[in-house]
């Protein structure tokens, strides 16, 4: 199959530097770790723990990729099952460099909650050596002193999870049963890892799991968004000797899906393994990988669980998020008769912005709910939402090389939840240009028609009490949610409703550009992502368009835009413009 898969172009990433993101130069050897040690002046162990330094794992090719293994001391023949983390971003650049690096006030997170051993977005050994468990963090192909090219997903690193996971289930203190787990990369990599089905694979934890590199992250709509990682991730986190694959470079060589992009979309249908799915509404790159997951996985030991709070805190912070990851593995690695089966397959959360705490855990029967109602809300030109469609045609417009945007209101009469996916179907046209990017937010107001954000970490565990407070360094993306956005170029707008997941989420293919004689009227169909956020009365909802993304910096930025002139958005009519949304009764 490798041999069908086109080639990417390789650049050169920064070399390991000793003392750099945890990094120490290739040294097998083994360390115990006493109790009490307290290496990182943060958490002390509550019992010692084996360190295996630089363990060698061959991959088919030959290749070797290095590991360090956390493991109880004395555990040759104990049958401790393994947990594998899987990331290219250093097996010791830790949560604590991380949280401090990337997050204001360490996201809430108490002081002297980590160890300083967990991999970045990967549970601590301080937790689960002392209850019987190995963790495996490992450097992937091309990173630290692993060697080949950095590859980022797709039958590669599949491939070589599978040969990993294999050769850690012969080890003599491991009893047969390897499990995945880990946030973001560690969870998107596990879905491409489980479709392939290596036999010792007994369950998976993907907590935010991207579901699309090319529709979800890197291209959304068919537009590059790689700036984050090319900037943070490339610059900053990315070590090895062999340079890695550049999606930057693959997108201006191939903008249309090929066969490497799609090599980055993971065929969940052929994932059997007991799964244990977290989503979030304000991650911008997870959620809907997550709901795919939850959609197609075939399994009848799923579960889902979808959270208020930013994912690093969910993983690190959050009580409930490690009791129930324990239970997860002790039942499907360990074969405890726990009751985890007992746990509600499907929890959902809902947002209420400002500072009102979120609702959490609310069990539902399934996602979509099934009580869904999607309603029609027509974009009319006083700048409102309604349940109908104005008979006369009209015309609105804004200058889509600028944030100008057109906003469009809903008040709500009542108290109302919006759960599930929403779309925008939009009828444009440019007189300037053969192209548009479109970019569509859905805001929540206040009873004042104010713009509200939403707090994706508790409040009680931060310093400052309201937005306000926050200086331009702590409002960042990380912490600070506006809303859903929708993303699409129009040249881009054909869609297969087969492969898609879900009405309100048009596949696009990617594969064809069409472009747009200037003047003409195009139809666009723009899945907008998932949101789940209530309204009271006197609060609205409002659907802003534009040609930049006026939520998310890492999507869309004004370099990777290809807008000319004024867009018009036609209303009414032939052309009635509107948004699906799923109201869901409180």
């Amino acid at each position: 199959m490798a041999n069908k898969i086109a080639k990417a172009p390789v650049v050169p990433i920064n070399k390991p530097e000793p003392g750099v993101g945890g990094y120490q130069p290739l040294n097998p050897r083994s360390e115990v770790l006493p109790a009490g040690w307290n290496g990182f002046n943060s958490r002390p162990l509550p019992s010692p723990i084996l360190v295996e330094h630089d363990v060698a794992f061959t991959m088919r090719d030959g290749k070797k990729l290095y590991a360090d293994i956390y493991r109880p001391p004395n555990s040759d023949n104990a049958n401790v099952p393994a947990l594998l983390c899987w990331s290219p971003f250093g097996k010791k650049f830790n949560g604590l460099d991380s949280l401090r690096l990337m997050t204001p006030w360490n996201l809430g997170i108490p002081d002297g909650t980590l160890s300083g051993l967990e991999k970045f977005e990967a549970p601590d050994p301080a937790d689960w050596v002392p209850a019987g468990y190995a963790i495996i963090n490992i450097d992937s192909r091309g990173s630290g002193d692993s060697e080949g090219t950095m590859v980022i997903m797709g039958t590669q690193e599949a491939e070589d999870g599978y040969d990993t996971i294999e050769a850690l289930a012969k080890l003599p203190w491991c009893n047969g049963n390897v499990g995945l787990v880990g946030n973001s990369h560690l969870a998107i990599v596990q879905w491409f890892i489980a479709a392939l089905q290596p036999p010792s694979l007994k369950a998976i934890a993907p907590w935010e799991g991207c579901g699309d590199l090319f529709r979800e992250q890197f291209a959304r709509g068919g537009i590059y968004a790689g700036d984050l990682f090319d900037k943070l991730i490339v610059k900053y986190m990315l070590r090895g000797h062999h340079g890695m694959e550049s999606f930057k470079e693959m997108f201006k060589q191939h903008p249309l899906a090929n066969s490497w992009w799609n090599d980055k979309r993971p065929d969940m249908k052929k994932i059997n393994v007991p799964t244990y799915i977290t989503g979030t509404w304000t991650n911008t790159m997870h959620g809907m990988g997550a709901i795919r997951g939850w959609l197609e996985v075939d399994t009848p030991d799923k579960w889902l669980r979808w959270h208020p709070w930013q994912e690093w805190y969910d993983l690190w912070g959050n009580p409930q998020a490690k009791v129930e990851l324990f239970q997860f593995f002790d039942r499907y690695l360990k074969g405890e008769d726990n009751g985890w089966e007992q746990t509600p397959k499907v929890r959902m959360a809902v947002l209420k912005f400002g500072n009102a705490d979120p609702i959490e855990n609310m069990v539902v029967e399934d996602f979509p709910l099934p009580e869904t109602e999607y309603r029609h809300l027509y974009l009319q030109p006083a700048s409102l939402l309604a349940g109908e469609a104005s008979k006369e045609a009209s015309v609105i417009s804004y200058n889509s090389e600028t944030d100008e945007s057109l906003a469009f209101r809903h008040t709500f009469r009542e108290k109302t939840r919006i759960i599930g996916m929403p779309k925008a179907v939009l009828y444009m046209s440019c007189d300037d240009y053969n192209d548009m990017d479109v970019y569509v937010l859905i805001e929540k107001l206040d009873k004042d028609g104010k713009p509200m954000m939403n707090l994706n970490i508790p409040w009680k565990g931060i310093p400052v009490k309201s937005f306000d407070e926050f200086t331009p360094q702590q409002s960042t993306e990380v912490v600070l949610y506006k809303g859903p956005v929708g993303i699409l170029r129009a040249s881009h707008r054909a869609y297969d409703l087969e492969r898609s997941m879900h009405p309100n989420w048009p596949f696009h293919p990617h594969e064809v550009e069409e472009k747009i004689e200037p003047g003409t009227v195009v139809k666009l169909e723009i899945g907008i992502w998932a949101m789940g956020i209530e309204y009271e009365e006197g609060e609205s909802l409002q659907v802003r368009i534009s040609g930049r993304n006026l939520a998310v910096n890492n999507f869309g930025t004004p370099e990777h835009t290809d807008n000319k002139g004024t867009h018009k958005v036609h209303l009414g009519g032939d052309h009635a413009s509107h948004v699906i949304l799923p109201f869901i009764q409180s």
